[in-house]
């Protein structure tokens, strides 16, 4: 191993011995002496493994990796899984909250639609009732007007009547009266004899008694 390859593992020459083992980082393992005459590969070869190939190095990989996963799972299980449990938790209650607010809506929702359904109900229940009340109140002023309308013309009738029954008694006194005059003045005339108007009248009713 040159003094070049001995540096970059940062050792000093004449701190090694014969047998020590060093690890240039991009020659492999090697056993040297601090002289630097002898230098020989731990393997048998100048190639270098990649170190995860490494079956010696295994064990180590092994380890570490336990190591790792403890702590990442530590980690995972003390700080993430806390947290997102409570993050979980949190919306299951946010969800659980608002579930429980849309049921309380939806309920006061029904029960809203409920009350205006009812309310409508009443309400055509008093239109109908005010509308009945109401043909009701106009056939009985109806009725009452047509009986006072009828008693009206019957009252004008019955007045009509009589007096067309007066008038018609007054034109047959007259009718006798002039027949009476007349029967006078026909008697003066045709015989000379005067007679009185009780005559004149008697007669005259006589006629009309054999007539009718």
């Amino acid at each position: 191993m040159s003094k070049l390859e001995l540096a970059q593992v940062e050792v000093a020459p004449d701190k090694l011995h014969p047998g020590d083992l060093v690890d240039t980082g991009t020659t492999g393992t090697h056993i040297t002496h601090p002289d630097g005459s002898v230098v020989e590969p731990l393997h048998g070869g100048g190639e270098s493994i990649f170190p995860p190939f490494d079956f010696d190095a295994f064990p180590s990989h092994l380890f570490w990796l336990a190591i790792s996963f403890g702590i990442l799972f530590f980690f995972v299980n003390r700080v993430i899984m806390p947290k997102v449990g409570g993050i979980l938790e949190d919306r299951r209650d946010r969800i659980a909250s608002d579930l429980g607010e849309a049921s309380r809506l939806s309920r006061e929702t029904d029960e809203v639609i409920a009350a205006y359904e009812r309310e409508l109900s009443e309400a055509r229940q008093r239109a109908y009732a005010i509308a009945h009340e109401r043909r009701e109140e106009i056939k009985a002023e109806q009725a009452r007007q047509q009986a006072e309308t009828e008693a009206a013309l019957g009252k004008r009738i019955a007045e009509a009547e009589a007096e067309i029954a007066a008038r018609r008694d007054a034109a047959l006194a007259d009718v006798n009266t002039i027949a009476s005059g007349a029967a006078q003045a026909i008697v003066q005339k045709l015989s000379g004899v005067a007679i009185t108007p009780e005559d004149a009248g008697a007669a005259v009713s006589q006629a009309e008694g054999a007539r009718a």
